[in-house]
């Protein structure tokens, strides 16, 4: 019964919304798209372009109107209307500039013009141009002169290294270079060499029979064997004195230097022409000298 009683009270709810809808005030009013008090929306393809700025046309000029009797004018002007008037009253006095005939200028004339301008305009350049650019000659600086030396000779390459950093300050540059040099290690007295060695004993015997002592037979391969050396001696005045005593004995006693190729070092250095005395006060070693040398 409930049931029955919900689905009539449904279908009468369905009812009356229907007849609302239909019969009902919706609360909307309807606009006219004409009203005159909205603005019409346009495209713009529909907005016209704008209007091209015309200059304003140029005022023809205006003659001086010849002047007329003010008895004649008198009823003239009561005669005109109110607004020829007006229409007199708001025509300009024309200037003496306004009121002068304007001359009409070619197109050639004005290219002409033109063209004489420009090369007004380029003529004080052109001028300019044409003059030469004073030469400036560039600064030169005073030519130094050098000279070159040899320093040594150093008997090690320890003392050589020793000598270039010393020195380094007042050189330019430098070098090293090895050279064989003989060196006198004494002198000695001798007797020629013989045959055979049994002649050089024999030889020996005779000066031990005069009293001559201190001497042996060299024995060793070489160009004084089987030669009596009689001593070696630092100073050549001793040497000189032996033989002497040999040769008043009877022997043919001769007397030579000995000497020794060894090798040493020279430091070539390149230095200023004024710079050969501090040099030398860079030098410690009193033995090692300096002489002019070849540049390199």
């Amino acid at each position: 019964m409930l049931l029955r009683l919900f689905f009539v009270l449904l279908i009468a709810l369905n009812i009356a919304v229907a007849a609302w809808l239909l019969l009902g005030d919706t609360g909307t009013h309807a606009v006219d798209p004409t009203d005159s008090g909205v603005p019409r929306l346009k495209l713009l393809a529909e907005v016209p372009p704008p209007a091209a700025s015309v200059a304003p046309p140029t005022a023809a000029p205006v003659h001086a109107a010849p002047a007329v009797p003010t008895s004649a004018a008198a009823p003239a002007s009561s005669n005109a209307s109110p607004a020829t008037a007006t229409t007199q009253a708001s025509v300009p006095a024309s200037t003496p500039a306004a009121s002068a005939p304007i001359a009409p200028v070619s197109g050639a004339s004005a290219t002409s013009a033109l063209a004489a301008a420009a090369a007004k305009a380029k003529a004080p350049s052109s001028s300019l141009s044409t003059t030469p650019p004073l030469a400036i000659p560039a600064p030169t600086s005073p030519k130094r002169a050098y000279r070159c030396l040899a320093v040594g000779p150093f008997a090690n390459q320890v003392d050589l290294r020793a000598a270039r950093t010393a020195i380094a300050s007042r050189t330019v540059r430098s070098r090293q270079r090895q050279e064989q040099a003989s060196e006198s290690r004494g002198w000695r007295v001798f007797l020629p060499a013989q045959a055979t060695r049994e002649q050089a004993l024999a030889q020996a015997r005779r000066l031990e029979a005069k009293g001559i002592k201190d001497y042996f037979v060299v024995t060793v391969q070489g160009e004084l064997q089987n030669s009596v050396a009689l001593g070696l001696f630092h100073d050549p005045a001793n040497a000189r004195k032996r033989r002497d005593e040999v040769a008043a004995a009877g022997f043919p006693a001769r007397m030579s230097e000995r000497t020794e190729t060894t090798p040493v070092w020279w430091l070539d250095v390149v230095v200023p022409e004024d710079g050969g005395s501090d040099l030398r006060k860079g030098l410690r070693n009193p033995a090692v000298t300096t002489r002019p040398t070849g540049c390199f």
